[in-house]
């Protein structure tokens, strides 16, 4: 008797084994579909679900500049890796990275080719859905305010995500449906190995909602000297508790995640507006170019002339079909 249940359970296990790796073979075949038709050529493809996107390339990428939204990216195909502020996290086919809270990020797509390009289902995350969730949903533990987050992923995850992404070649039945799709995509990540993290998102006295509070103001009023009290007040706390956890939610000071805005910002205006680099630095609040310049050539590798340079002709090459350059 026990060697027959010791047999049933290694088919069982055999079974969910198989039926997970079908799942995600699906997933990845319908985000392929999508992608490969609908991306822009700058690797981008957007859905008709708001916040709900795919990416796609097929190479590695040059490094990417920005202020991500809270969002949770399943990586179904390739390898990428992203920095925030210190902290480098590398993931790959199966896992999912979590990001809580609008961090400046780094990114690089590591693994991909045209043979086996890069796949990426990502979707923003509502603060407002999770809220809604929470109120409903009993014997849930403590939120952690945990700014970035990667794990496997799960099975009721990918079910979920892959009948969203089916749905996406009927329209009418995604009119009614996709929102809903959506929010359960929502229910299973707060059920999940993510949960914790995610429910600091929708915690309205969360450490984490109290430092978006500041977020928003830092975004706001990037150009404008900071005033450290004003931005305590809104997160309601002590100056010295809120450095602390402003560091810890962002990875960043307060002072560094302006310095990081104000620079993102200079070099969109320089990228696709074609503003001269003083006019730049002299709207996202620097006084000194000089200043500016070494700020920017320590985050983004070079001075700002050629840093624009070098983008523009990789973004070239990419649109021409002329493989990237290292």
């Amino acid at each position: 008797m026990k060697k027959r249940d010791h047999s049933y359970e290694e088919r069982t296990a055999r079974d969910d084994e198989f039926n997970s790796a079908g799942r995600m073979a699906a997933l990845l075949q319908a985000a392929r579909h999508y992608a490969d038709e609908h991306h822009n050529g700058a690797g981008v493809a957007a859905t008709p679900v708001d916040g709900v996107f795919i990416l796609r390339e097929t190479a590695p990428t040059a490094l990417q500049f920005a202020i991500t939204k809270p969002l949770i990216a399943m990586v179904l195909q390739g390898s990428k890796r992203v920095t925030i502020g210190s902290d480098r996290f590398d993931f790959g086919a199966g896992e999912s990275l979590l990001i809580t809270m609008d961090v400046p990020t780094v990114s690089q797509v590591i693994s991909a080719s045209a043979d086996t390009p890069y796949y990426s289902l990502v979707v923003e995350l509502d603060a407002a859905v999770i809220s809604e969730l929470m109120a409903n949903m009993v014997g849930l533990e403590a939120a952690t305010d945990l700014p970035v987050n990667i794990d496997q992923i799960e099975e009721d995850v990918a079910e979920a995500a892959l009948r969203l992404l089916n749905m996406l070649s009927r329209p009418r039945a995604l009119a009614v449906l996709g929102s809903q799709l959506v929010r359960e995509l929502h229910y299973w990540l707060l059920s999940g190995r993510h949960g914790s993290a995610l429910r600091a998102l929708g915690s309205t006295d969360s450490h984490a909602r109290r430092i978006a509070r500041a977020v928003a103001i830092i975004r706001a009023n990037y150009a404008q000297p900071l005033r450290m009290k004003t931005l305590a007040d809104a997160a309601g706390m002590s100056l010295s508790v809120f450095h602390t956890h402003f560091r810890h939610v962002t990875t960043l000071t307060p002072l560094q995640f302006q310095k990081q805005l104000r620079l993102l910002e200079a070099r969109r205006l320089m990228l696709t507006e074609g503003t001269a680099i003083g006019i730049a630095a002299n709207a996202v609040g620097y006084e000194s170019v000089t200043q500016f310049t070494r700020e920017y050539s320590r985050l983004f590798g070079s001075p700002p002339a050629r840093n624009i340079r070098e983008t523009r002709a990789l973004e070239r090459s990419v649109l021409s079909g002329e493989p990237m350059r290292q």
